[in-house]
């Protein structure tokens, strides 16, 4: 996001709101489970927007600059890397004891010297405040709050906040709906709102369907927040298939019905939102896309360079096809995480923000639908790697039922796309590999035992 104009809120000083800030920012924003920026120590914050919802409750927008990334001797210097973070801070006198957690730190200078601040979302008082902002649609600032008038959000809805996410914040409320607050901010619509909202209108049961939303204005319109249905009592598909492997139970059954969901989803999406054809150069942009991703993962993480022949191999096969059939929107980030199955046996699809480490516009982008199911594909290998011992031939049936299941939904099998097929497998195994690598190494042997098996395929 660019540089905005001076951010302002109704009772702060908020040109000197960084003055307090910062200091407790660089210590405490690194070490969130949803910073973007691990390994990357951060040079600089800039105060993009910043709206006091009520006294002492604050909403956030913050660029995080980091030092610029190493270059050629030759090459002109240019700004480093940044992300925008949504934070909703709590500016107390002293904190009490149930918040400890939520603590960010003391300022000692500028205009919050001598008050604690925290992260309002582990506030229940500021969390029910933004549940009443979302059931009463207007604007505070740059915010605008609005929901779909034909759902009706009861008040009062007691606020838990979850402690599983990795890339966003999530709080349900009263087991009815739940909020997902998009923590890394990049401008436009985020395909969490967009994809679920038209999936509804098509009428597709198999995702829940958007209740509310938060967007900005300000510096540019971007999507904050979603609420949705809770689907209480759902459990999700990696759950499910852990305990499968631990009471040594076969998944085939809902691995085929998870096919068909997915399925179900895909050709949703293709009435929503138009498929266009991929000739050769969009084909052959595909694979170039994916052979650079590969390269740069190699450089980052010295144990793929011995892989990266054979896996570039599975791009140029897809760079030589005269076409891949078509795109469209899909789910871009589909694991076994991402499906719920409530206790009726019908599979959920759900947040469909795609993989959040890529530019927004990407993300959007149509896709062959085969990237989904490439993902889910490697969901289950995965999965069988956690069981002791390893239990390959349960991966091996899941991942054929689940073809199955798509394609007596589909009308068409992704396991006719070879190549193609082999391509979105071989760059979701490169991108596991570098997220491995970053936030848990102990994981890595997972994504490059895959590497391993696709570089010799």
């Amino acid at each position: 996001m660019p540089k905005a104009a001076p951010p302002r809120t109704t009772g702060l000083p908020a040109t000197r709101l960084l003055t307090s800030l910062a200091p407790l920012l660089h210590e405490w924003l690194p070490r969130q489970r949803w910073f973007a920026g691990k390994g990357r120590p951060v040079t600089d914050f800039v105060l993009l927007t910043a709206t006091e919802l009520l006294p002492g409750f604050l909403h956030l927008l913050v660029r995080a600059e980091h030092a610029p990334l190493a270059l050629p001797a030759d090459a002109a210097p240019g700004p480093g890397p940044a992300d925008c973070y949504q934070l909703l801070i709590g500016v107390r006198d002293q904190l009490p004891p149930r918040l400890a957690p939520a603590l960010i730190g003391r300022a000692t200078q500028g205009p919050l010297a001598g008050r604690t601040v925290y992260d309002a979302l582990q506030d229940p008082q500021s969390a029910a405040l933004l549940l009443e902002r979302l059931r009463t649609p207007g604007s505070v600032g740059p915010l605008s709050f609005e929901h779909d008038p034909e759902v009706t959000i009861p008040p009062g809805l007691a606020p838990r906040l979850l402690g599983v996410e990795q890339s966003n914040s999530s709080l349900v409320y009263g087991d009815t709906f739940i909020l997902k607050v998009f923590r890394r901010v990049q401008p436009g619509v985020n395909p969490d709102l967009e994809l679920p909202w038209a999936l509804a209108r098509q009428g597709c049961a198999r995702v829940p369907a958007p209740a509310a939303w938060f967007r900005t204005s300000e510096p540019e319109a971007a999507t904050l927040g979603v609420l949705q249905p809770f689907l209480r009592g759902a459990d999700d598909g990696w759950t499910l298939a852990l305990a499968s492997l631990a009471q040594d139970r076969p998944f085939t059954r809902q691995a085929f019905e998870l096919g068909q969901a997915t399925a179900e989803v895909h050709l949703a999406l293709a009435d929503a939102f138009p498929p266009v054809t991929l000739g050769r150069p969009q084909t052959a942009a595909i694979a170039a896309a994916m052979t650079e991703r590969l390269d740069a993962t190699a450089q980052a993480v010295p144990a793929l360079a011995p892989h990266v022949s054979g896996l570039r191999a599975a791009f140029e096969a897809v760079a030589a096809l005269d076409s891949a059939g078509t795109a469209q929107r899909v789910h871009g980030d589909l694991h076994l995480g991402q499906a719920l199955r409530p206790a009726d046996g019908s599979w959920s699809v759900i947040d469909f923000e795609g993989e959040p480490a890529r530019p927004l516009a990407e993300r959007r982008r149509p896709q062959p639908p085969v990237r989904d199911v490439a993902g889910m594909l490697r969901s289950f290998d995965y999965a069988s790697c956690t069981a002791r011992p390893p239990n390959p031939q349960w991966a091996k049936e899941c991942r054929a039922a689940y073809c199955d299941g798509y394609a007596a939904r589909a009308g068409s099998d992704p396991r006719d796309a070879p190549e193609l097929l082999r391509a979105y497998e071989t760059d979701k195994a490169v991108y596991e590999v570098l997220y491995e690598a970053r936030h848990r190494p102990d994981w890595l042997p997972v994504p490059m035992a895959a590497v391993r098996r696709l570089a010799g395929a």
